[in-house]
């Protein structure tokens, strides 16, 4: 791999960005403003651009970068601050954070991200959209079960049916937009031929997992948040553990990674072989989820349907 001419760390805030240019140690503050920011992703150019994942702040500029065609990395915060940590920098501050950022673009192999382009950066917005809904609509579910009063429980009944209709309204807007991008339906297309895989699952891997097809085996399970960490030290051998990786993809193939091993042959007999072996289940529905992500990474890269299992 090429080495980028610079590293640029970038710390976001809601009005304005810290910038840190490694290669000359300057640092600017740069107005989240389109046309500062387009100026920005010009001087860019050849560098590699690290920010943080921050709640959506990120879009304009991840916007201006792609437009300009800048490489960028969008990192997890807690493995920023686990590099800060680790580099002796405890003070937190918006230019240090752009520092340390910078300095890890340059210690660290990062992966670049793919550039949203507009069909997908749609469909994320959609979907984490939905989410909220569906999120409001449990909690309204929850407070009707505790709810006595007739008024009150007819009052939430009513939001109930609103969401509901919202929710299906955002999920139609949703299957129009894959279907009106050909990459985007045919990745979908392929995906749907996994036994646990439905629009919603599929529609959340291409907005959120966009590497999905394109990283090998272990990078990929590592992005979502499913891959084994050891925990041992001298002698002692701690138990796996997931952590990290990115929080909606991980509880979105959990569900599916439940619903697949009841209903595709190879993976119910996967699942059935660890419980007989002692191992619990939810790590057992965990190695599921990560062996089906696997074999969606796979479909991907080969753009091939999937494949039962003979017998």
């Amino acid at each position: 791999m090429t080495l980028p001419q610079d590293v640029i760390g970038v710390d976001i805030a809601k009005d304005w960005i810290d910038v840190f240019f490694l290669s000359t140690g300057r640092a600017e503050r740069v107005p989240m403003a389109t046309a500062e920011l387009r100026a920005f992703a010009a001087r860019a150019r050849g560098a590699l651009v690290v920010f943080e994942a921050s709640g959506g702040y990120e879009h304009p500029l991840a916007e201006a970068l792609g437009a300009a065609d800048v490489t960028y990395a969008r990192v997890n915060p807690r493995q920023a601050r686990e590099f800060a940590r680790a580099t002796g920098r405890l003070a937190k501050t918006d230019r240090v954070d752009a520092r340390v950022l910078a300095e890890m673009g340059r210690a660290l192999a990062l992966r670049p991200t793919p550039p949203a382009d507009p069909g997908r950066a749609r469909l994320a917005g959609l979907m984490g959209r939905r989410d909220d809904l569906g999120a409001m609509l449990r909690a309204e579910m929850a407070r009707l079960r505790q709810a006595r009063d007739a008024s009150v429980r007819r009052d939430i009944g009513s939001m109930i049916a609103l969401l509901r209709r919202r929710i299906g309204k955002l999920e139609a807007e949703i299957a129009a937009v894959i279907g009106a991008d050909e990459a985007l339906s045919d990745r979908s297309r392929l995906l749907r031929t996994m036994p646990g895989v439905g629009p919603l699952l599929a529609a959340s891997l291409l907005a959120r997992l966009p590497e999905l097809g394109r990283l090998d085996r272990r990078a990929i399970a590592s992005l979502a948040g499913l891959a084994p960490h050891a925990c041992d030290s001298g002698r002692f051998r701690g138990k796996r553990r997931i952590w990290g990786g990115r929080a909606e993809v991980r509880r979105t193939l959990y569900l599916a990674g439940f619903i697949a091993s009841r209903y595709d042959p190879a993976l119910r007999a996967f699942r059935r072989k660890l419980q007989e072996a002692g191992k619990p289940v939810k790590l057992a529905i965990v190695a599921c989820a990560r062996k089906l992500l696997t074999v969606l990474n796979a479909m991907l890269r080969d753009q091939r349907e999937h494949r039962p299992a003979a017998g």
